[in-house]
Order: C-alpha cells, then structure tokens, then sequence
C-alpha cells in the first residue's frame, strides 16, 4: 500500500489538469492498471492514460451482457489506442448464467449473485493477478451518491490508491474533451449489473 495524505493531495491536485494529475501519479509506482467498462465517456481515461504509459495494462471485465454498440465501440477503441488490453470473462458461460438467474431485476433476491457471477468475481481475479498498487478510474462527483463521497485520490478496500483524473469534470467538459482529441463517445452504454446510472455495479465498493 502507498501511504499519503490524501486529504492533503486532494486540495492540492483539486485544480490540476488531469494530464497534470496523471504524471504525478505515474511517477508512485509501476504496478498500475486503469479499469474501463467501455461506457460512456471511457474513451477519455483510456486516451489520456494510454499517452502517458503505452503499455498499462487495461482491464476489461467483460459480463458477456453489453449491448453491440458497445462491442464494437470496444474493438474500435482497443485498435485506435493500441490498448495492452486484459478482459476478464465469468467463469461460466451465458447460457447457464441464464439458467440459473435469467436476467434478475434489481429487486430480485438473485440479483446481487448474478452481479457475484457476472463482473465482481471476474474483477477480483483480474486484481489478483496483476496486484496493482495504482488504480486509475474514471470516476466522477455527481455520477452515484456513492462516488459522491470520494474524491480524485481514494484507497480501495484493499489498500489500493484509486487515481480518478477526471473526478470533478462535468459532462460537458468531458465532450469537449473527446471533441478536441478526436474521440469517440459510446452513446448505446447499458450495463446489466447497473441498470440505473445512479446505481453502482459494486466494483468500486472493492
């Protein structure tokens, strides 16, 4: 674990750029990762990132469940940005995850076992393997009342420094972002072990 004051760094990196945000970071630790669902906007952590540090590993936790929208806005982006690209997958197929839940609502007991099968387990796994000691997210205050309480520099469960560059971007500053950089934006996201956007999948309750 990277000890810090994060209270401290928090007001100090609170009116960096990311660009800013993400060569500080850089510069703690080799053991990195950066986490993407390839939703909405993650073609701006992914770009960002990958400039910085060509061959950090991507993790992909791949419920089986997105929309092809969003397959193909994955491949697009893997290839445009040359991802080191690592996708974790359930452990067991679509057709038994169907047999065995179907697609759960969120009120359903099934639902927090099928989100165990379907992106959590796989989250764990892909974490084990690479012991990572920085996590760059795209998480952002406003998105989860959750996310809310978090800030550009958080610890996960585990110890891990969460670096989230973006974190006090609105929206529109973010399209700008994909604008400027010739980016594309996933318009068709859905993800099954959400469904609402003010709900969260649970990978960073880990």
């Amino acid at each position: 674990m990277i000890a810090l004051d994060l209270e401290h760094l928090n007001k100090e990196l609170r009116y960096k750029t990311p660009e800013e945000i993400v060569d500080w970071a850089l510069k703690l630790s080799k053991k990195r990762i950066v986490t993407t669902s390839f939703g909405s906007y993650s073609s701006s952590i992914l770009n960002l990132v990958s400039k910085k540090d060509k061959n950090i590993n991507v993790l992909w936790c791949d419920t089986g469940y997105n929309t092809s929208e969003t397959y193909e806005f994955a491949q697009s982006l893997i290839h445009k940005l040359k991802l080191n690209i690592n996708i974790y997958k359930p452990l067991i197929g679509r057709p038994l995850i169907n047999s065995n839940f179907g697609l759960p609502s969120i009120h359903n007991p099934k639902y927090d076992e099928f989100k165990e099968v379907v992106k959590l387990e796989p989250f764990r796994r892909a974490i084990q393997d690479h012991q990572p000691e920085i996590w760059f997210t795209n998480i952002r205050f406003g998105q989860t009342n959750y996310r809310n309480t978090k800030d550009i520099l958080s610890y996960s469960k585990d110890g891990i420094l969460k670096v989230s560059p973006f974190y006090h971007w609105t929206d529109k500053e973010l399209d700008d972002y994909l604008k400027i950089n010739e980016l594309p934006k996933n318009e068709n996201y859905f993800d099954i072990t959400k469904v609402l956007n003010h709900r969260e999948c649970g990978i960073h309750f880990q």
